[in-house]
């Protein structure tokens, strides 16, 4: 079974200690894959590189992949450089405002409709964004917390502003035609969940940004 993990882009974190725990229960080989972004998640899934991918569930993915209930709920927010002006998320709104976004991601669709004066700039991989803000090239960047905070460990002085503008619930997507696995799958994130393995492996992932801490 081969996966990928979104929430750590590495090989390690909540998805892969999920992905592996589901490939033993199944008895076959388990092999993460890391993508850059949500083109290559769709791409991957389609072309059979993955089996599983552990991603955010919205209404456009879901035309291409099938998803089971959200394991993980973790808050949408937006970081900004040090010396940045931007002190509120009220502030980012405004005329010569760019707003990075990872390019095909929730965030992307949301800010290309909805934003009225600052400007959408993508980025192709989490890795790119980070350079983006470091050049300057964004004067924010918006995705969830969860990589916002790994984007901040690697940028003294930038700080991830209060509030959230939605929550990016994270589920496991299997291929589109693959309906008899479905139930299968809906059962092991309920049981992962209630049995303390999605709360153990968030704990030791060190993941921040979840919609619980902020409660």
């Amino acid at each position: 079974m081969m996966i990928r993990d979104p929430a750590s882009g590495e090989t390690k974190g909540v998805g892969y200690e999920l992905g592996k725990e589901l490939a033993r229960r199944l008895g076959v080989p388990f092999e993460p894959v890391i993508l850059g972004g949500n083109p290559q998640i769709l791409e991957a899934l389609k072309s059979g590189q993955v089996d599983i991918a552990f991603t955010g569930a919205s209404p456009a993915r879901a035309k291409d992949m099938d998803f089971s209930p959200p394991y993980l709920e973790i808050e949408d927010g937006f970081l900004v450089s040090a010396g940045s002006t931007i002190s509120t998320m009220a502030d980012v709104d405004q005329a010569g405002i760019r707003v990075g976004v990872t390019r095909g991601s929730t965030s992307d669709g949301k800010f290309s409709r909805e934003l009225k004066n600052a400007v959408v700039v993508r980025a192709s991989t989490i890795n790119d964004a980070i350079e983006m803000v470091v050049s300057r090239q964004v004067d924010t960047f918006a995705t969830n917390k969860a990589f916002l905070f790994k984007m901040s460990d690697k940028l003294p002085g930038s700080r991830i502003l209060d509030g959230r503008y939605g929550v990016e619930q994270v589920s496991i997507a299997i291929p589109k035609g693959r309906d008899p696995g479905m139930p299968f799958v809906r059962e092991f994130v309920e049981e992962a969940k209630s049995n303390g393995l999605v709360r153990a492996a968030a704990q030791r992932a060190g993941l921040r940004g979840t919609v619980k801490e902020s409660q």
